[in-house]
């Protein structure tokens, strides 16, 4: 009986935000935004849905801001999560391969494009920042079709139907709780592997500095670029002028483990370059940053980070992986 009453939520959850996407889809995107600021002023302002960790994490991030600086953050942020629903809900009926350039621009992107047509894997680093569906939506168009690691929504519906979208240009999604042999099988057959590494990792993760304050943060991409000689792209989609469907997709800088700086040389350094990657360009546009994570929870819970510990990289495994991916 539970389980007959648990589907039955999900499926009506399913057709409630399908009839929303259906009414996104039939009204400009102008007035998608106006109707994006609407709710973020509800959300932010009337609701204050999550509105205590909204503000602890800004006033942690800028804490030479004032109060009105922070609140206007977090309802351009709240404005951008509604736009960026109604993008994704445009984009299959908008956004192809022959008019993808009145839609979006591409920043630094040489050297990437050549990896992405080089025989080596590629590791591609984004965050919750922009509209990260769009720039793997994006690579699609483009023939780059990529494996993006994403947990399994807990409605089966909603799931399907995201999947769906993603799948639509050639992305391939590999569930973050039960797929990491498969993203090894990815890399070692010279794959493109793409990674949301803006969470907190608990623990176990790698202690970076994130806007000065210590976060945790997964190493496995940085584990993973040395282990499969893999270069790391950091690279972002966001939204150009505040204009709905237009986005500047950005390479923000990279490291080929073949030639590393002096500086950047283990898993340790390689995770803070990446964080810090992407600590700048939120500086950036702060508004199009999920601040509704809780990015410093496990610091200061009778934990303290041992800032000296990094890890030994195991011997690389690129031609055995491939080996096997090539005869499975």
């Amino acid at each position: 009986m539970k389980s007959i009453l648990r589907n039955a939520i999900d499926y009506g959850v399913y057709v409630v935000v399908r009839v929303a996407i259906c009414v996104a889809q039939a009204v400009p995107l102008d007035l998608c935004r106006r109707v994006a600021e609407i709710l973020a002023f509800c959300f932010n302002d009337v609701l204050r849905v999550r509105g205590k960790l909204v503000e602890t994490n800004l006033s942690c991030a800028f804490p030479e801001s004032t109060r009105a600086e922070r609140r206007r953050i977090a309802r351009g942020m709240w404005t951008h999560l509604f736009l960026l629903a109604a993008e994704v809900a445009h984009a299959p009926r908008r956004l192809f391969g022959a008019n993808w350039q009145d839609h979006a621009t591409i920043e630094n992107g040489r050297e990437m494009f050549a990896a992405l047509q080089a025989n080596r894997p590629l590791i591609l680093i984004t965050a919750h920042f922009g509209n990260f569906e769009i720039g793997g939506y994006l690579l699609g168009l483009l023939g780059y079709p990529t494996f993006s690691v994403a947990r399994k929504l807990d409605n089966p519906y909603l799931d399907a139907f995201i999947s769906d979208f993603r799948g639509r240009t050639g992305q391939v999604i590999i569930d973050k709780n039960t797929g990491y042999e498969e993203i090894l099988d990815v890399l070692g057959a010279n794959g493109t592997m793409a990674f949301l590494a803006d969470q907190s990792a608990g623990k176990k993760g790698a202690w970076v500095k994130f806007f000065d304050r210590p976060a945790s943060a997964y190493k496995a991409m940085a584990l993973m670029a040395l282990q499969y000689d893999a270069p790391i792209f950091v690279c972002y989609a966001t939204r150009r002028d505040n204009q709905p469907l237009n986005f500047v997709m950005k390479v923000v800088d990279y490291l080929d483990p073949r030639d590393l700086p002096d500086d950047v040389q283990t898993v340790q350094q390689i995770t803070q370059w990446h964080v810090a990657r992407l600590e700048e360009e939120v500086r950036r546009c702060p508004d199009q940053y999920w601040w509704l994570h809780n990015r410093w929870k496990t610091y200061g819970k009778k934990f303290a980070p041992d800032w000296g510990r990094d890890i030994v990289v195991p011997p690389r495994v690129q031609g055995r992986r491939a080996d096997s991916a090539a005869t499975s």
